[in-house]
């Protein structure tokens, strides 16, 4: 791309530009435009670049422009903010969901450093289900599972959805009897939920990726304890959901 294509209203951006634009992290923006999701080139200097219209496509995905290099982790219908979404949203949803999208864990394998945390969620607050949950635009997605068979669930049905926009833990004693859940399908069907207890796995620039969370078949409280060890647990998964993938 030569500098005389550039059109003056479409200004040039630097990783750390774009990377306020769009509300995420530098290295976020850097591995974006080294995989192509956003187009990009090289000074001379070894400094990555953008036009702002292909920084831009990032909060407003269109598949027709994706580039060819990008190997369908980018921003799809996934990872596009719903115009009008049947469930509570955080500010910052479209920021989230590309952040989400940059970690290429949704889907992804299963891996035992996930899979032992959802373990001892579950032994620390005897629950039967403990999940590690990632939340994208249509369902809530299990990059960990103990207790339940399923890999998702649509994101309208999520009690996760109600846990991102927090901070603190987000507990439901009793879902049959909480106005917000006790038509929800996993409440009246399988697995039959009545207790929730979720904390939200924050990522870069204050962004809640998904929870960890654990959920019982009966109406119950944590101890002091039991939400300390799941307090724990959750910003372990947070650490491990910030580090490269593990051969």
């Amino acid at each position: 791309m030569s500098r005389q294509s550039i059109a003056p209203s479409d200004p040039v951006m630097t990783t750390s530009d774009a990377a306020r634009l769009l509300g995420v992290a530098t290295s976020t923006v850097q591995l974006w435009m080294e995989s192509g999701a956003i187009a990009s080139w090289k000074t001379p200097g070894g400094h990555r670049r953008a036009l702002m219209s292909s920084v831009l496509r990032m909060t407003r995905p269109d598949q027709s422009a994706t580039p060819a290099s990008w190997s369908g982790a980018a921003p799809g219908a996934e990872f596009t903010m719903l115009a009008e979404p049947p469930y509570p949203v955080p500010e910052q949803e479209q920021a989230r969901l590309s952040a989400l999208a940059a970690l290429q864990l949704v889907p992804s394998a299963a891996e035992e450093r996930f899979d032992r945390i959802a373990r001892l969620a579950s032994l620390v607050t005897d629950c039967p289900i403990a999940l590690i949950t990632l939340l994208t635009a249509q369902r809530q997605w299990f990059k960990a599972h103990v207790g339940l068979k399923a890999a998702d669930t649509p994101r309208a049905w999520a009690f996760c959805t109600h846990a991102i926009l927090q901070r603190a833990p987000f507990i439901v004693e009793d879902a049959a009897q909480d106005a917000r859940f006790r038509d929800n399908p996993l409440v009246t069907g399988a697995p039959h939920i009545r207790f929730y207890a979720g904390y939200p796995l924050i990522g870069v620039n204050d962004l809640a990726l998904g929870t960890l969370c654990v959920i019982d078949r009966e109406p119950r409280r944590l101890k002091s304890r039991e939400l300390q060890g799941l307090e724990d647990l959750a910003n372990m998964a947070m650490r491990e959901l910030a580090a490269p993938p593990r051969g």
